[in-house]
Protein backbone atom coordinates (compact mmCIF):
# COMPACT_ATOMS: atom_id res chain seq x y z
CA UNK A 1 0.00 0.00 0.00
CA UNK A 2 1.49 3.39 -1.29
CA UNK A 3 -0.03 7.12 -0.07
CA UNK A 4 -0.97 10.27 -1.82
CA UNK A 5 -0.86 13.15 0.12
CA UNK A 6 -2.91 16.44 -0.67
CA UNK A 7 -2.06 19.33 1.46
CA UNK A 8 -3.50 22.42 1.99
CA UNK A 9 -6.64 22.55 -0.90
CA UNK A 10 -8.97 25.51 -0.28
CA UNK A 11 -12.04 24.30 -0.69
CA UNK A 12 -15.15 27.16 -0.98
CA UNK A 13 -18.42 25.93 0.53
CA UNK A 14 -21.64 27.11 2.69
CA UNK A 15 -21.32 25.30 5.83
CA UNK A 16 -21.79 26.93 9.67
CA UNK A 17 -24.23 26.58 12.28
CA UNK A 18 -24.94 30.47 12.91
CA UNK A 19 -26.92 32.99 10.27
CA UNK A 20 -24.27 35.04 9.54
CA UNK A 21 -22.02 31.73 8.65
CA UNK A 22 -24.50 31.31 6.31
CA UNK A 23 -24.24 34.54 4.21
CA UNK A 24 -21.67 33.55 1.92
CA UNK A 25 -19.53 30.78 1.15
CA UNK A 26 -16.55 29.99 3.35
CA UNK A 27 -13.07 28.61 1.99
CA UNK A 28 -12.05 25.28 4.42
CA UNK A 29 -8.55 24.22 4.00
CA UNK A 30 -8.40 20.45 3.66
CA UNK A 31 -5.83 17.94 3.42
CA UNK A 32 -6.10 14.25 2.30
CA UNK A 33 -3.84 11.26 2.80
CA UNK A 34 -4.83 8.42 0.82
CA UNK A 35 -3.97 4.73 0.91
CA UNK A 36 -4.18 3.27 -2.41
CA UNK A 37 -2.52 0.24 -4.25
CA UNK A 38 0.16 2.11 -6.78
CA UNK A 39 2.44 -0.87 -7.63
CA UNK A 40 1.06 -0.52 -11.59
CA UNK A 41 1.50 3.64 -11.95
CA UNK A 42 4.73 2.74 -10.02
CA UNK A 43 5.48 0.14 -13.43
CA UNK A 44 3.80 1.54 -16.21
CA UNK A 45 4.34 5.84 -15.26
CA UNK A 46 0.82 5.81 -16.49
CA UNK A 47 -2.13 7.96 -14.87
CA UNK A 48 -4.73 5.94 -15.56
CA UNK A 49 -3.00 3.11 -13.50
CA UNK A 50 -2.73 5.76 -10.65
CA UNK A 51 -5.11 7.88 -8.44
CA UNK A 52 -5.13 11.41 -10.21
CA UNK A 53 -4.18 13.75 -7.39
CA UNK A 54 -6.13 16.75 -9.99
CA UNK A 55 -9.23 14.19 -9.89
CA UNK A 56 -9.72 13.84 -6.45
CA UNK A 57 -9.25 17.70 -5.80
CA UNK A 58 -11.29 18.73 -8.36
CA UNK A 59 -13.89 16.09 -7.33
CA UNK A 60 -14.11 17.44 -3.62
CA UNK A 61 -14.54 21.09 -4.47
CA UNK A 62 -17.15 19.97 -7.08
CA UNK A 63 -18.73 18.12 -4.24
CA UNK A 64 -18.52 20.84 -1.53
CA UNK A 65 -19.90 23.21 -3.85
CA UNK A 66 -23.16 21.12 -4.10
CA UNK A 67 -23.54 20.86 -0.19
CA UNK A 68 -24.65 23.24 2.67
CA UNK A 69 -23.43 21.29 5.74
CA UNK A 70 -23.51 23.15 9.74
CA UNK A 71 -21.01 20.82 10.71
CA UNK A 72 -17.39 19.96 9.44
CA UNK A 73 -17.87 16.53 10.77
CA UNK A 74 -21.16 15.90 8.58
CA UNK A 75 -19.26 17.39 5.47
CA UNK A 76 -16.08 15.41 6.35
CA UNK A 77 -17.90 11.95 6.40
CA UNK A 78 -20.20 12.63 3.14
CA UNK A 79 -17.01 13.69 1.68
CA UNK A 80 -14.74 10.84 2.23
CA UNK A 81 -17.49 8.46 1.80
CA UNK A 82 -18.16 10.02 -1.91
CA UNK A 83 -14.41 9.84 -2.98
CA UNK A 84 -13.81 6.22 -1.62
CA UNK A 85 -16.58 5.36 -3.90
CA UNK A 86 -15.00 7.80 -6.59
CA UNK A 87 -11.96 5.73 -6.43
CA UNK A 88 -10.24 3.20 -5.58
CA UNK A 89 -8.90 4.50 -2.26
CA UNK A 90 -7.97 1.85 0.36
CA UNK A 91 -7.89 4.31 3.58
CA UNK A 92 -8.48 7.94 3.91
CA UNK A 93 -7.32 10.53 6.35
CA UNK A 94 -9.11 13.73 6.10
CA UNK A 95 -8.41 17.30 7.89
CA UNK A 96 -10.52 19.86 7.34
CA UNK A 97 -9.59 23.40 8.31
CA UNK A 98 -11.72 26.52 9.12
CA UNK A 99 -9.51 29.86 9.40
CA UNK A 100 -10.64 32.76 11.64
CA UNK A 101 -13.69 31.33 13.35
CA UNK A 102 -12.56 32.22 16.57
CA UNK A 103 -11.15 35.23 17.33
CA UNK A 104 -7.94 34.38 18.97
CA UNK A 105 -7.62 31.18 17.21
CA UNK A 106 -5.78 31.11 13.21
CA UNK A 107 -8.14 27.84 12.58
CA UNK A 108 -10.22 25.33 13.69
CA UNK A 109 -9.86 21.66 12.29
CA UNK A 110 -11.13 18.46 12.24
CA UNK A 111 -9.78 15.03 11.07
CA UNK A 112 -10.69 11.66 10.84
CA UNK A 113 -10.00 8.40 9.24
CA UNK A 114 -12.13 5.88 6.67
CA UNK A 115 -11.84 2.81 5.29
CA UNK A 116 -13.87 0.91 3.04
CA UNK A 117 -16.38 0.08 6.22
CA UNK A 118 -16.89 4.13 7.31
CA UNK A 119 -15.10 5.93 9.71
CA UNK A 120 -12.38 4.70 11.62
CA UNK A 121 -10.30 5.35 14.60
CA UNK A 122 -6.81 7.37 13.77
Amino acid sequence: MQKIEIQKLTVPTLIGVYDWERESLTNLVMSFQIWANLSNAMASDNVQDTIDYAAVANEAKAFAAQTSFELLEALGNALAMHLMQTFEIHKLILCIEKPEILPDAQTVSVSMGFDKNGPVCL
